[in-house]
């Protein structure tokens, strides 16, 4: 059985190290016979390189949100540096189960004039397009309107969309916490402005659920690539 290795981006708060460690015990209950190590790819430990041995059979999840450097560079270079025999799955969003846990975490900010996701940022078009996704989806969801910004890279900016939100007449802004783990950027999310903002997604069961569905389409794509 192929080990998964859920790769978070990495942070310097142990209250995010605690998040991700609970959302992998998580993927450890539902699938109990399957090998789940923990790594990061910036910042804490262990890193890829000491979590996986050399030669190891390793699915490597990102658990991040979205597509950029990380996801797409970073992790699989540093994967391949190990010289284990490893694919790497897709990230995490966007998708609906990302949905179903962002209405979870929202609770009473659902009833707010306005919701906007709240995302950390990216420099990848890719990234950005996918939180565009994310917020559509959302927005299916509570079918109402909502909005996207970001507290790092490029426009637009949290900061900027809650101000316009309230010059069109919005009394009470809800932010929606696009990230997995409390953090630097969810302190940005608090920073903006906002009359709400929802915890991070965290170890929910529905990103639990979908950890595992990310882990076996990697695995059917891999195999179908080794009968080819």
């Amino acid at each position: 059985m192929t080990t998964l290795l859920g790769v978070a981006h990495g942070t310097r708060d142990p209250a995010g190290i605690l998040t991700v460690q609970a959302l992998l015990d998580q993927v450890r209950d539902l699938r109990p016979w399957l090998e789940v190590e923990e790594a990061y790819a910036e910042i804490a430990a262990p890193s890829i390189a000491a979590a996986v041995p050399p030669g190891a059979a390793v699915v490597a999840v990102p658990l991040l949100l979205g597509r950029g450097y990380h996801a797409e560079v970073d992790i699989p270079r540093q994967l391949a540096a190990t010289g284990a025999d490893a694919v790497v799955s897709h990230p995490l969003g966007p998708h609906s189960l990302l949905g179903a846990a962002l209405v979870d975490r929202l609770g009473a900010g659902r009833d707010c004039d306005a919701v906007v996701l709240g995302a950390a940022g990216s420099t990848s078009p890719a990234g950005i397009a996918d939180a565009r996704v994310a917020a559509r989806l959302l927005s299916r969801r509570l079918l109402r309107p909502v909005t996207y910004g970001f507290v790092g890279g490029p426009a637009p900016q949290l900061g900027e969309v809650v101000g316009r939100l309230r010059e069109q007449g919005a009394r009470n802004i809800a932010v929606a916490s696009y990230l997995l783990a409390p953090g630097f950027f969810h302190r940005r999310l608090q920073q903006a402005g906002a009359d709400f903002v929802s915890p991070p997604l965290g170890a929910h069961d529905a990103i639990a659920r979908l950890v595992l569905r990310r882990y076996d389409e990697a695995v059917a794509v891999a195999r179908v690539a080794a009968a080819g």
